[in-house]
């Protein structure tokens, strides 16, 4: 091909660091569009082998796998694997298909959308592709997975219901040694509004002991404390919290008339069940609330419904940008730094219109590796890259 071709003679350390990204980007288009062909060759010899195994499928699946498997030199579970990817591309999602063979998404989004949509009965499943193909390119995978999952708990709550109660049936806690000689501990399966909640224990203790006098790091102390929770070893006071819902419901859902899943800010959609069920344990709680325009679902108004002070331009903002704003994160805003747009020695204003949610680690990437970003009028944040890359985040309303 001679965009192959051509893309294969640039020397990358002889062209600027801004073409450096537009190569880097043309390139992985390429892979994308060759990584499509080699599924399509996988497909194509299920398919001759299915054929010449006396009708036996099972048989010609194994045999397709194996010469899949010694050709390309995989192990047997990894031929198994991307041999079932790829029937799945053709026979179920083939414009997911398609898309990857364009390049307008990579296998790794490939693999999050079918991996996201294998519980759904096709033409379900083939509807939610149709509903966010168009936009995958721009979400990072994490992004992806948590819209597929609000789209499957939309299409069916029931069945919703039911994968969870199944999997929170069987949560356990799993302790394993790793190739270095430490170990690891996992709870898996375990209800998502109580890890949100611990999480955010452990991480409010964390930041109180990240003293200037600290050696550990951010990750260390939050292991530390983690294992001291559980030993029972008590921490001193933790400090105040501001004690918010940060859960996005519609009423309708919250009163019992509909079944639509609710929003966990830093972890992603919840069905319905769980979305009610954290609102009935928060009655102590800050609740605020949001008028939406019908049409856009733009906020038009907010405010809380406890008659105590708050921090009102904080929760302006915070109920406007449900998350960081920086390209990819998806870090709560209660949990960020409200970043100064314009920086106030700069004479930037402490005004809703200036201010915006920023984890710790945007927030310094912004200030010292040379990112800039300014609101846009439907919601959305135009970032500026240090190399002179513009990118879009998406303004997600609540």
């Amino acid at each position: 091909m001679h965009l192959a071709a051509y893309l294969g003679g640039i020397d990358v350390t002889r062209v600027s660091a801004h073409d450096q990204i537009v190569v880097m980007r043309a390139r992985q288009r390429m892979a994308s569009y060759y990584n499509a062909q080699v599924y399509e060759s996988m497909a194509s010899v299920a398919d001759a082998m299915t054929n010449s195994e006396d009708d036996d499928p099972q048989l010609g699946g194994e045999a397709a796998a194996a010469e899949i498997r010694v050709a390309l030199r995989l192990t047997r579970r990894a031929a198994d694997a991307e041999l079932g990817f790829a029937l799945e591309l053709r026979q179920r999602l083939p414009r997911v298909w398609a898309a990857l063979a364009k390049g307008e998404i990579d296998v790794r989004r490939a693999k999050t959308i079918a991996d996201g949509t294998l519980h759904l009965p096709v033409s379900v499943a083939r509807d939610a592709v149709d509903r966010i193909i168009e936009h995958a390119s721009g979400l990072t995978t994490g992004q992806l997975r948590a819209r597929l999952d609000r789209l499957g708990m939309e299409a069916d709550p029931e069945h919703a219901q039911h994968r969870y109660e199944q999997a929170v049936g069987d949560r356990r806690v799993v302790a394993e040694a790793s190739t270095s000689g430490t170990a690891n501990l996992l709870g898996l399966d375990l209800p998502p509004h109580r890890v949100t909640t611990v999480s955010r224990r452990i991480n409010r203790l964390a930041r109180s002991l990240n003293t200037s006098g600290e050696s550990r790091s951010m990750d260390q102390i939050r292991a530390d404390i983690f294992l001291d929770l559980l030993m029972g070893k008590a921490h001193k006071a933790e400090p105040s919290s501001r004690g918010v819902v940060d859960l996005h419901v519609d009423l309708d859902t919250l009163a019992g008339l509909t079944e639509h899943p609710g929003e966990l800010a830093g972890y992603g959609p919840v069905v319905a069940d769980i979305a009610r069920q954290v609102t009935t344990e928060q009655e102590h709680a800050e609740w605020r609330y949001t008028i939406t325009d019908p049409a856009t679902g733009r906020p038009l108004y907010n405010g809380t419904t406890r008659r105590r002070p708050t921090a009102n331009q904080r929760r302006t903002v915070e109920t406007r940008d449900q998350t960081c704003i920086f390209p990819g994160c998806r870090m709560p805003a209660t949990d960020c730094d409200l970043d100064h747009r314009i920086r106030w020695v700069d004479g930037g204003a402490t005004g809703i219109d200036n201010l915006a949610p920023l984890c710790r680690h945007d927030h310094r990437i912004k200030h010292q590796a040379g990112w800039e970003h300014q609101p846009l009028p439907n919601g959305d944040h135009q970032w500026y890259s240090k190399l002179g890359h513009t990118y879009t985040t998406s303004g997600q309303p609540p």
